[in-house]
């Protein structure tokens, strides 16, 4: 009789409710040939086409993409999962995770102000292409990435967490996705993206800039803080 693999008693359990979910799915493949990488192609895969559906504009390819970018996000959370229950975490992996998430953050919101356009143009008096807006939030998201990155690399991953409330973090605002093209309100929500995600953007930089700063001294320094 085969028996589940269990999770090692020294890995804790998973901050948010969508990674506890994840892992539980996750834990029959730990010995198996499914790797991390399998699933962040997967992630990549469906964040490719739920981006697709919402650059076709009008209200069934808007829900459709809404709702493969949900499964996307949540697909995100097994990745990492399984490599840290399984031992099979990379740095290539790492890297491959963090491209395929900016990404399809930059697809997402590109593939909205397409879709915008096609259909609606530039309603609300909005003088600025609607792919424009996307291009903005997108690439200013695909900025907090790198930026994130850079701060895990110089400090730790403690460093780069999330905001947690109720056992949901920052991203997981894109679960609310379906809603908001059910309600027709993808253009208010491209809108808002477009200036909160740059405004968010800024201050992750000044936050890289403060632990740069921090971490100079350390590189000159000595272990014992003697300049060598």
């Amino acid at each position: 009789m085969t028996r589940s693999p269990s999770l090692p008693k020294t890995i804790p359990p998973p901050r948010t409710w969508d990674a506890r979910l994840a892992r539980w799915l996750v834990t029959p493949l730990v010995h198996t040939r499914v790797s991390p990488n399998h699933l962040t192609t997967l992630r990549l895969l469906l964040g490719c086409g739920g981006a697709w559906c919402l650059a076709q504009g009008g209200f069934a390819w808007s829900n459709a993409g809404a709702w493969l970018i949900v499964l996307s996000n949540f697909v995100d959370h097994t990745d990492g999962e399984l490599a840290r229950i399984s031992g099979k975490s990379s740095r290539a992996g790492h890297f491959y995770d963090l491209a395929s998430d900016a990404l399809v953050t930059v697809l997402l919101f590109v593939g909205m102000g397409v879709g915008i356009a096609a259909t609606q143009g530039m309603p609300f008096g909005v003088k600025v292409s609607p792919v424009i807006l996307g291009a903005l939030a997108g690439c200013a998201v695909a900025l907090i990435f790198f930026l994130r990155m850079r701060i895990e690399a110089l400090t730790s991953k403690a460093n780069t967490r999330q905001m947690l409330v109720g056992g949901f973090e920052t991203e997981d605002v894109l679960y609310l996705l379906p809603l908001v093209t059910l309600a027709h309100g993808v253009m208010p929500f491209l809108v808002a993206a477009s200036i909160g995600a740059p405004l968010f953007a800024a201050w992750v930089a000044l936050d890289y800039r403060r632990v740069l700063r921090r971490a100079q001294p350390l590189a000159s320094n000595g272990p014992m803080g003697i300049s060598q």
